[in-house]
């Protein structure tokens, strides 16, 4: 992921990764990979929740091999052919590639419970920064109760780490800044390179992950729109 004080980004951070984590213990019981959601799960989905849209980037821009993959907790990842390996995940549309890895299990709840499995797998050439489980380990159970009936103020913050357009790190670096499919939630500031990249001050834990339809950037923070100000 101009930054605003220390204070009220831990702050906004906190309330983001509250609603991550209050819904991915609703959604755990869904079946991702199908790329499929239960009716109660659709009935928790508010009608107000804005579609996510995404301008395409051409074919072929952006798009990573195996070997373009960084970061330190890369080594986590299974290795082979295994579930939730990079051969594994690559032919995989982005969403259905998540829900193996075994970095992204909250995150991956968190969308089913807003229902946007098949939003994300549908879309044509995306890049999505996704926060990884240790991200949320410093909140409490108390922390995340509140929002925890309200998907439809989770669904922006998710939107927010979506850009409708594929880019790898090097496009990520020239661009300086992107556009997340948050429209209100400002740009998306990317610093460093390489090891040293940041998104909106996060780290990249694994960067450069192909996918199907997507390029993935799993990174240490929950970013909160807005806050790249």
């Amino acid at each position: 992921m101009i930054f605003v004080s220390n204070t009220r980004r831990i702050a906004g951070a906190g309330i983001a990764a509250a609603a991550l984590l209050s819904l991915a213990a609703c959604g755990g019981g869904e079946d991702a990979a199908s790329g499929q959601t239960d009716s109660s799960a659709q009935q928790q989905a508010p009608s107000s929740t804005a579609p996510m849209e995404s301008s395409a980037a051409p074919s072929g821009e952006g798009v990573t091999t195996n070997a373009d993959v960084f970061g330190p907790a890369c080594s986590q990842l299974p290795k082979g052919d295994e579930p939730g390996s990079l051969n594994s995940m690559g032919p995989q549309p982005v969403a259905t590639a998540a829900s193996t890895n075994p970095l992204l299990t909250k995150l991956v709840a968190a969308v089913k419970a807003t229902n946007l499995v098949d939003t994300l797998n549908s879309q044509e050439a995306i890049t999505v920064f996704a926060p990884a489980d240790p991200a949320f380990e410093a909140l409490g159970e108390q922390k995340f109760k509140e929002l925890a009936a309200k998907p439809d103020q989770l669904a922006p913050i998710l939107q927010y780490h979506v850009v409708g357009q594929r880019y790898d790190a090097e496009g990520l670096e020239q661009a300086g800044e992107v556009d997340s499919l948050n429209a209100d939630g400002g740009p998306v500031k990317i610093e460093g390179s390489g090891e040293n990249m940041t998104v909106n001050g996060a780290k990249v834990l694994c960067g450069n992950i192909p996918t199907g339809n997507a390029t993935v950037f799993v990174i240490d923070t929950v970013l909160t729109p807005g806050t790249n100000s």
